[in-house]
């Protein structure tokens, strides 16, 4: 099962349509249901998360508040520090919401240092981890994270199906009324085949996640090193090293006017490659 896959309990999943509903579901029932007055994000977010906490900034429901990043994408760890200690010296309820990794430069946070962080400061830690599930091991007996979100289709299972973690004794209410599905937290008929497709991609995803880490990390600095040595003034965006996705390499080209013609050129070869990410 996917419980049994993350080490957590059957109740702590809640299966949703996508990775976009939960991360909507985790931060606006947070606000919500928890008494969360400010939420704490990052200016390189998906628009999962990006636009639904601009949405609840506007209309008063809670603060917004952005934490400093490197030139890498990497959050700065003593504005972070500092932004929950204010905080929590006003006597207000934090929501910090950071994804695990971009999905367009492939930069990660450490999921403990901030989860960390955050409980020292009573803070609730929501991280989209949809980049990751699948592509590195998570054990969320040990990891300090209230709320998670995944996506299937980014770990080859099925289009249409995803799920919110949420820790036990967290407190959230339902988005979506209606039936007593998912344990009274998300009405509506279950995607059973999506749900039992999303498990079995997980299942294999993780069956040697290690060789397929090394591999594809393997193609990864093949292409880094030929583009360095083909390339000059290539530069990779994000932090194409140890602290980054494996799985994604983000380049800038220099402006030379090559560019222009390179995807044209790709296609010719038989590569499949887009001006721009499917999630914007």
């Amino acid at each position: 099962t996917v419980a049994g896959l993350l080490n957590c309990s059957p109740g702590e999943i809640i299966f949703t349509s996508c990775g976009t509903e939960a991360d909507n579901m985790a931060i606006r029932c947070a606000v919500r249901d928890l008494g969360v007055t400010d939420i704490i994000s990052s200016p390189i977010e998906h628009h999962a998360v990006e636009h639904t906490v601009k949405e609840i900034d506007a209309s008063g429901q809670a603060r917004a508040h952005l934490v400093r990043l490197d030139g890498q994408g990497h959050v700065d760890m003593a504005h972070l520090e500092e932004l929950l200690a204010g905080l929590a010296t006003e006597g207000r309820k934090a929501l910090v919401s950071l994804m695990h990794a971009n999905n367009e430069v492939g930069t990660r946070i450490d999921l403990h240092a901030v989860g960390s962080l955050c409980r020292k400061h009573g803070a609730l830690f929501h991280s989209d981890t949809v980049q990751t599930m699948g592509h590195y091991r998570f054990d969320l007996q040990e990891l300090p994270v209230d709320l998670i979100v995944a996506s299937a289709h980014k770990f080859h299972g099925p289009k249409g199906i995803g799920f919110l973690y949420m820790r036990a004794g967290t407190g959230l209410k339902p988005m979506l009324q209606g039936g007593s599905q998912e344990r009274n937290m998300r009405g509506g008929t279950e995607n059973l085949y999506g749900i039992i497709g999303m498990a079995k991609a997980l299942e294999l995803a993780y069956e040697d996640l290690e060789g397929h880490m090394e591999h594809v990390q393997a193609l990864k600095t093949r292409m880094m090193d030929r583009l360095r040595g083909e390339v000059p003034g290539v530069v990779f965006n994000g932090d194409p090293g140890p602290d980054g996705l494996y799985t994604v390499l983000s380049v800038r080209f220099p402006d030379d006017g090559r560019g222009e013609m390179m995807l044209y050129n790709l296609d010719i070869e038989g590569i499949s490659a887009s001006g721009g990410s499917a999630c914007s």
